[in-house]
């Protein structure tokens, strides 16, 4: 848990880095969510993945994060991949089998860093199988983020 109390900590260093395009652009998106509470925006920056015109992006903290938090509260966000920005409705999944699904896509792009962050800050070994990536994924979550054409 330390670890991700670590990263929340950096994340306005993050998005003001990214803003300046600074970082792992090429990777990560910023996504604007609508606080719960607060009702004012907050912004996340998430490792994402884009395939056949959607936006895919994974909560390692599951359904605990706060930005997965907003989002079933309101999921209407806004995203920006590098210069380019647009709203969105967001999708929340927990269907293990779906997780897997999007994990399995993140593991094809960049097979090495998604399998030395899942061995090393959850203990999932190296080269899973299919049933010990759906276990891992029990209480992980996704959303897949729906561009709004305008």
């Amino acid at each position: 848990m330390q670890f991700f109390n670590l990263t929340k900590k950096f994340n306005p260093q993050v998005v003001d880095n990214y803003r300046k395009g600074k970082g792992p652009t090429r990777i990560v998106l910023l996504l604007t969510t609508t606080g719960r509470k607060s009702g004012l925006p907050r912004v996340t920056p998430l490792q994402y993945e884009e395939d056949d015109g959607l936006i895919y992006v994974g909560s390692a903290r599951g359904q605990q994060a706060d930005w997965f938090k907003n989002i079933l509260a309101n999921p209407h966000v806004h995203v920006q991949i590098q210069q380019r920005e647009f709203d969105a409705v967001a999708e929340a999944v927990t269907d293990p089998k779906k997780v897997a699904d999007f994990i399995e896509l993140r593991v094809k792009r960049h097979p090495v860093m998604l399998r030395a962050i899942m061995f090393f800050a959850d203990g999932l070994p190296f080269n899973f199988n299919r049933t010990q990536l759906e276990q891992y994924c029990i209480n992980r979550t996704m959303v897949i983020l729906h561009p709004i054409d305008g």
